[in-house]
Formats: C-alpha cells, sequence, structure tokens
C-alpha cells in the first residue's frame, strides 16, 4: 500500500526533548542513516549541577571546549559542619553549563543529519495505516526585530518515537502502561555571578555538598563552581519543604549571599527507572522519561546520554527487523550494565539520609581512604569497583560499626 502523505512528513524516528538523552538518541540515529526529527521546547534549562565524570567525556567525545571549570577534590559537610574533603586522583570531573551543553548536543545531532523543529509535543495518533501521526505546536522565531514569534499546529509521520521529555514525560503518559505517575524528588538551583571577592574557604576546583535536614530532609544541597558563575541548589520530594528558602539559608552558609543571581530553575528528578520503557510497538523512552537519575547522587547526565544511546540502538534495530521485540532491549541493556548501582544507590539515599544522625555518620564513613578511593573510582568509572577486595571487606565492617552504633562520630 502506497504512504498516506496527507498527514505530512514522514520521519524514520521522531525524538520528542532536546535534551542530552534526546540530543544523544537523534545523533546516534543520524549517523546511521535513518531520517530523524528532533523536537524541543526552546528555552528549557533543567536544573543540574553540571557535573560530567570522565567516562562521559570519553564515551561521548566531549570536547574541552565546553568544561567550564574542573573539580579535582570534592568537600562534603555533616550536619554538625563536620567537612571532609577527598581529592579526586589522578584526574577530575568535568563541569558544564547545562545550557551550552545541551545546545551543543542538538548541534552535533543537526550536523549528522538529524532535522530540528521547535515546538511542543502534544498527542500521537493513528493514520489509517497505523502508524503513528505526532502533533505538535510548531514555534518559528520571528524573523524581524520585535515581532511575534509564529505558533501553528503541525504533525508529522514517524516509523518509530523516542520519547526524551523529561521525568514527567507526555509521550510516557499517553503510551506507556504505568509511566503515568513517577516518583520525583523536586530540584531548585540558583545559578549566581562568581564573586570577584572569594569567601574564606571558597575554592573554584572543588565541588561542595551538604547533607544537613535544614537544607534537605532527604537529599542535599550543593555547591558547584562552573567558571564564572556558580550553582547553589537542593532537592526533596517532600512538597511541603521550602527549596528556595533551604537555597537561600546555603547562600549564606557559603558566603554567597550577596552574589549576583542570573538564573532560577527548577524540575522534577524521577527516583528510580520506570519497570517498563516501551510500548510494544514503535515507542521507546529515554532519560528522565525513563527514570534513569541516580538515586543517593541525583546525576543524570551520563545515566540519560547511555539510556539516549541505548533507545536509539533499539529503534534501529526495530527499523532493520521490524521486530517489535526489541524495544524491551533499551531497559535490558541499561540495568544489566547498571541496574545494581541504582538499587545500592537507592538504599543508601533510603538509610543514610534519613535523620540527622545518620547523615553525620556517612559523613564520617566519607573521611575513610578506601570509601574514598573506591567511590570515586566507581564514579569516575561507572562501574562497581570489583578489584582490591580486602577493601571493600575494611568498608563492610567500618560500615557495620557504624550503623550498630559502635564507631564514634
Amino acid at each position: 500500500m502506497a504512504p498516506n502523505n496527507t498527514f505530512g512528513e514522514t520521519f524514520d524516528v521522531v525524538v520528542v526533548g532536546g535534551g542530552p538523552a534526546g540530543a544523544t538518541a537523534a545523533h546516534e540515529l543520524a549517523q546511521r542513516g535513518r531520517s530523524v526529527l528532533l523536537l524541543d521546547r526552546a528555552g528549557r534549562v533543567k536544573p543540574c549541577g553540571g557535573a560530567i565524570p570522565p567516562r562521559l567525556i570519553k564515551d561521548f567525545a566531549i570536547p574541552d571546549k565546553l568544561l567550564v571549570a574542573r573539580a579535582t577534590s570534592a568537600r562534603m559537610v555533616s550536619p554538625s559542619d563536620n567537612k571532609v574533603d577527598i581529592p579526586i586522583d589522578n584526574g577530575f570531573v568535568g563541569m558544564v553549563n547545562r545550557e551550552e551543553f545541551d545546545e551543543w548536543l542538538r548541534e552535533r545531532a543537526a550536523d549528522s543529519g538529524a532535522v530540528r523543529r521547535i515546538g511542543t509535543f502534544e498527542r500521537i495518533e493513528r493514520d489509517p495505516d497505523g502508524m503513528a501521526v505526532v502533533h505538535f505546536e510548531a514555534r518559528e522565531h520571528a524573523q524581524k526585530s520585535g515581532a511575534k514569534a509564529r505558533v501553528y499546529a503541525a504533525r508529522v509521520r514517524a516509523r518509530s518515537i523516542i520519547g526524551a521529555d523529561g521525568a514527567r514525560s507526555e509521550v510516557a503518559r499517553q503510551t506507556v502502561p504505568g509511566a503515568s505517575h513517577p516518583k520525583c524528588v523536586f530540584a531548585y538551583h540558583e545559578i549566581v555571578r562568581a564573586p570577584e571577592l572569594k569567601p574564606a574557604g571558597y575554592s573554584d576546583s572543588r565541588c561542595d555538598v551538604y547533607y544537613q535536614g535544614k537544607l534537605s530532609p532527604d537529599f542535599y544541597g550543593w555547591v558547584f563552581p562552573h567558571g564564572d558563575t556558580l550553582s547553589i541548589g537542593t532537592g526533596s520530594a517532600d512538597k511541603g519543604f521550602s527549596l528556595r528558602g533551604a537555597v537561600g539559608q546555603l547562600r549564606q552558609i557559603s558566603g554567597l549571599e550577596n552574589a549576583e543571581v542570573l538564573r532560577r530553575e527548577g524540575a522534577p528528578l524521577p527516583m528510580k527507572p520506570l519497570k517498563r520503557w516501551d510500548n510494544g510497538r514503535d515507542v521507546v523512552l529515554a532519560g528522565d522519561a525513563a527514570g534513569v537519575v541516580a538515586p543517593a547522587s541525583g546525576e543524570g547526565i551520563y545515566y540519560g546520554m547511555y539510556g539516549g544511546q541505548l533507545a536509539a540502538q533499539s529503534v534501529d534495530e526495530l527499523l532493520e527487523t521490524g521486530d517489535v521485540s526489541v524495544l524491551k532491549l533499551a531497559r535490558k541493556r541499561f540495568m544489566k550494565e547498571h541496574g545494581l548501582v541504582f538499587g545500592v544507590l537507592g538504599i543508601m539515599q533510603w538509610f543514610w539520609y534519613g535523620s540527622e544522625k545518620r547523615r553525620e555518620r556517612f559523613v564520617k564513613i566519607c573521611e575513610d581512604r578506601d570509601v574514598q578511593q573506591l567511590t570515586f573510582e566507581s564514579y569516575m568509572n561507572k562501574k562497581l569497583v570489583r578489584k582490591k577486595p580486602m577493601a571493600h571487606v575494611r568498608i563492610f565492617i567500618k560500615d557495620m560499626g557504624h550503623l550498630l552504633g559502635l564507631a564514634k562520630v
């Protein structure tokens, strides 16, 4: 049967969402020769500390020009203000500004052949042949200064769809069973200009993490350097907790209360991967839409980009074979690689972030050199470190001492 062209252009893949997951998926598929539409809302920047580990920089060929700072240490601060400085041995964590970083990823996808459109996803329908029709509100920038942007209803046909449209994914809600109401932590941060006169103890190569109930009852607060700016933020699943008030306190604590605020941003972060990422037909999820933000740490850029890559691979296999079961491989492959880490981090967040006493003990544990080395090796390389078995034994014994209250704080 000839294609029905009354529903607009036809693409092999429509990627909804132009964050790291969606842009990575679009880039991957365009490189494989697929016709790709990357649909993204303009002007949306997610609250994020902007830390990217060496594994991400290497695997996704991120150029040095995008790194606005290099963190060579981390400071953990307990409820009693006990400070534990952890050096990053033989390396660094790259810091990026999400506005520039995300746009560079979208431009790379376009340079590989993906078609970019600015617009807001609305719904998916089916044409008489059963193919998906993606409806969205398109937006074209005004050609003349002072003129209004042109907004109009648009639609395209899609042989497959990748939903990378965030934690409250509309693609997921409409198409994937059980994806309607994911549990989330709500994050808020302020981007401030780094002051010329630096406060006492300030370092532009150190990430500070605050484990204090007044800054978050179930997560943490952060002060991350971004070169000429800083990200100061916090998060919580408690809807009654004032994130903005907590960030105000954090700015005072860190001596940055008078720093100029450049912008404020907030968004939900999913707490765990969804149990299902596909609709069994032609849709698969990626990034926050799939729930791949690491518990305890809140890290999402690497996992989002890796998940976007896996979604692209499964869609490419679907287009090649017509076998809809391959869509399940995106989640299966992700969980095989990172499921254990997510499980361990989930338990850590549930237990150690539950009270001031536990937060105090958690920071105390992090004074241990074995803990520091194994934690950062795992973070930097995105794999649980299985070498140094005696270090794991020592950590287990120390952890049990803290859990049972036998260790001194």
